[in-house]
C-alpha cells in the first residue's frame, strides 16, 4: 500500500513541479532574461533543464526519504549480492556437511544397532556365564577357607620346623664341639702313651690355693710356686736326671702383674701353665702364670659324662678304648667347669674288673655307663671319679685311690 502512495505522491509531485517549470520558463521567455550571457531562447531551455533535473532530483530524493528497501537496494546492492553469494556458498557447504553428517549419523546408528545386538548377546554369554561362575565362586571361597586353613597349619608346622632345626643345630654344634675336643684329648692321649709329648699346650705344671693375711706374703708364694713348677716340668723332660738348673721360662711382666694381683684380698687359685707342647729332652719349658678366684666346680655325686655300650661292643679293647673315651670325656667337662688338675684320679683295679664284667656279659645287652664324682673338688683339687653301670645289674663300685 505505501509503494502506491510513493508513486501517486511522485506522479502529483512531477505534474506541479512540470507546470512550475513551464510557467517559469515561460515567463522567462516572455521577460527575455539572460543567464551567462546566452539568449534568452537558450535561457529559456536551461531553466527548463534546471526545471526537469530538479524534478528527477525532489523524486529521486523523496522516494530515497520515504522508502528505506530503495535507499539500501541503491546503496547496498552490490553488498548484499556479495552477501548472498557467499551465503549461497555457505549454505551449500552446510547441506553438503549436513549430508554428510546425515550419512554419519545413518552409519552411526547402524553401528550402534550392530552395538547393541552385540551387547545384548555379550549380556546374555555373560548371565550363562554368571550361572556357570556361581559354583566355581562357591567352590574358591571353601578352597580358600582350607588355604587359609592349611597355611595356619603350616605356619605353626614352620615355627614348630625352626625351633626344632635350631635345637638341632645347637645340639650338632655341642656334639661337634665335643667330638672336636674328644679328638683332641684322644690325640694328646695316645701322644703321651707313645712318649712323644711329655707336657701339652695350657698344662698345669703347678697350682696352689692361696689366701694372703698380708700383700707382702705375695713374692714368696710366687717363688715357691715357680720353682715346684720348675721341678715338675724337669721331672717330666728330664726323667731320672737331677734337678740341678732351671728349664722353666716365665715373663718377669707377667709375675710382676701376678704379684700386684695376688696382694688383693680373697682366696685365689694360681697355677703356672705350659705355653706350649714340650717333647721328652727339651731344654726349656715356656710358662705363663693363671690367676682365678678359688671357687667349687665339682660336687659330690655330680655325673661327669655318660656313654652307651652297644650289644656287639664286646671286645676287650675295643670296651677299654670305650672306657677311656668315658674318662676323657668326664676331664673334658671337668675343664670347662674350671679345674686345674691335670688327668682324674680312678681305682685301676675296678677299671679293669669293669672291663672284664661287660666283655663277659649276656648277648645283645646294652649298657649304659656313667662317670661319677666321689667327692666336692676345688679348682686346683684332684678329681676323683667312679665309672658305674646304669640298669639292671651292677659291677662292684669303684674304690677311690689310697691317698
Amino acid at each position: 500500500m505505501s509503494g502506491w502512495l510513493l508513486i501517486l505522491a511522485l506522479l502529483v509531485l512531477g505534474g506541479v513541479l512540470a507546470t512550475l517549470g513551464d510557467r517559469l520558463g515561460s515567463r522567462v521567455g516572455k521577460a527575455r532574461l539572460s543567464l551567462f550571457n546566452l539568449r534568452p531562447r537558450r535561457t529559456a531551455v536551461l531553466i527548463t533543464v534546471l526545471t526537469g533535473s530538479l524534478i528527477s532530483a525532489v523524486s529521486l530524493g523523496l522516494m530515497l526519504l520515504v522508502s528505506e528497501r530503495l535507499r539500501t537496494g541503491l546503496f547496498e546492492l552490490e553488498r548484499l549480492e556479495e552477501r548472498l553469494s557467499t551465503t549461497r556458498t555457505q549454505l551449500e557447504a552446510s547441506r553438503q556437511r549436513l549430508t554428510s553428517s546425515q550419512a554419519e549419523v545413518a552409519r552411526a546408528q547402524q553401528g550402534q544397532r550392530r552395538v547393541q545386538k552385540e551387547l545384548a548377546q555379550a549380556e546374555r554369554q555373560a548371565t550363562a556365564l554368571r550361572r556357570e561362575l556361581a559354583p566355581l565362586q562357591a567352590q574358591r571361597a571353601r578352597l580358600e577357607q582350607e588355604r587359609d586353613r592349611l597355611a595356619r597349619v603350616v605356619s605353626g608346622r614352620d615355627a614348630e620346623i625352626k625351633r626344632t632345626e635350631a635345637e638341632l643345630k645347637s645340639v650338632r654344634e655341642k656334639i661337634a664341639a665335643g667330638a672336636k675336643e674328644l679328638e683332641e684329648l684322644e690325640t694328646n692321649l695316645i701322644a703321651l702313651r707313645r712318649g712323644d709329648v711329655v707336657i701339652s699346650t695350657g698344662q698345669p705344671l703347678a697350682s696352689a690355693k692361696v689366701k694372703l693375711e698380708r700383700p707382702d706374703q705375695a713374692k714368696e708364694v710366687i717363688t715357691t710356686l715357680l720353682q715346684q713348677a720348675n721341678i715338675n716340668a724337669f721331672r717330666r723332660v728330664l726323667p731320672g736326671q737331677p734337678v740341678d738348673r732351671q728349664i722353666l721360662l716365665v715373663p718377669s711382666n707377667d709375675i710382676a702383674r701376678l704379684e700386684s694381683l695376688l696382694a688383693r684380698p680373697g682366696s685365689w687359685v694360681v697355677s703356672i701353665l705350659s705355653a706350649a707342647n714340650v717333647l721328652r729332652g727339651e731344654r726349656q719349658v715356656l710358662a705363663f702364670p693363671d690367676l682365678r678366684p678359688n671357687r667349687q666346680v665339682v660336687e659330690k655325686g655330680e655325673v661327669m659324662a655318660r656313654t652307651t655300650i652297644e650289644a656287639d661292643l664286646r671286645s676287650p679293647e675295643q670296651l677299654v678304648r670305650r672306657l677311656n673315651l668315658l674318662l676323657a670325656a668326664a676331664y673334658a667337662q671337668a675343664q670347662r667347669q674350671g679345674t686345674l688338675v691335670d688327668g682324674l684320679q680312678f681305682d685301676a683295679a675296678s677299671f679293669n674288673q669293669l672291663a672284664r664284667t661287660l666283655a663277659e656279659r649276656p648277648a645283645a645287652t646294652v649298657v649304659q655307663l656313667e662317670a661319677v664324682a666321689l667327692r666336692d673338688a676345688d679348682t686346683p683339687d684332684p678329681i676323683t671319679v667312679e665309672l658305674r653301670i646304669l640298669g639292671g645289674w651292677q659291677n662292684p663300685p669303684a674304690r677311690p685311690p689310697r691317698p
